[in-house]
């Protein structure tokens, strides 16, 4: 149900300020900041339906901290949002692990389209968009790339309620 959901927008690893090591306190921090978000949308809109496009960096965060809500006992399900098959055939086999362990673990898998093509990464996020009530957006302001052109589509339809947090305060 469109009324109840949230999608997830935010920098690939190699955007953010502390790249791809976690265990930086930024990295912490942010992570705290998004389970905050998440939290009070569950409690104050009855958000819970959350979508993740699986990249790496924010989506994968958002991806893993829906999990956490749900075995912590919160009534939310995620919906992994796949852009196409090959999405992780790139990555690290520890990266590949990671996104094989939240598709298994996820409630929903939408796969987009069968192939890569230009634009199936704009295609995925709009199908995100357009299902959500909320879109929580983790990006420092910055045109260009996929964050900010998501939040730009967000701000078109009128009807999806932005939350921008910066990666690092």
């Amino acid at each position: 149900m469109r009324m109840a959901t949230c999608c997830f927008t935010g920098h690939r690893v190699q955007s953010l300020p502390w790249g791809g090591r976690e265990e930086d306190p930024r990295c912490a921090a942010l992570k705290a900041r998004m389970r905050a978000a998440m939290v009070e949308l569950v409690h104050t809109f009855g958000v819970r339906r959350f979508i993740s496009g699986m990249a790496l960096g924010v989506d994968t965060y958002a991806a893993e901290l829906v999990l956490d809500l749900r075995a912590a006992g919160e009534p939310v399900s995620l919906e992994c949002a796949i852009p196409f098959p090959g999405q992780a055939d790139r990555w690290s086999a520890r990266d590949r692990a990671r996104y094989a362990a939240l598709r298994a673990a996820a409630g929903r898998e939408t796969l987009l389209q069968d192939h890569y093509s230009a634009g199936c990464f704009q295609r995925r996020n709009r199908y995100m968009v357009d299902e959500s009530r909320f879109l929580l957006a983790v990006w420092d302001g910055r045109p260009g790339g996929g964050t900010a052109s998501t939040v730009a589509y967000a701000r078109t339809r009128g009807d999806v309620e932005l939350l921008i947090l910066p990666p690092a305060e």
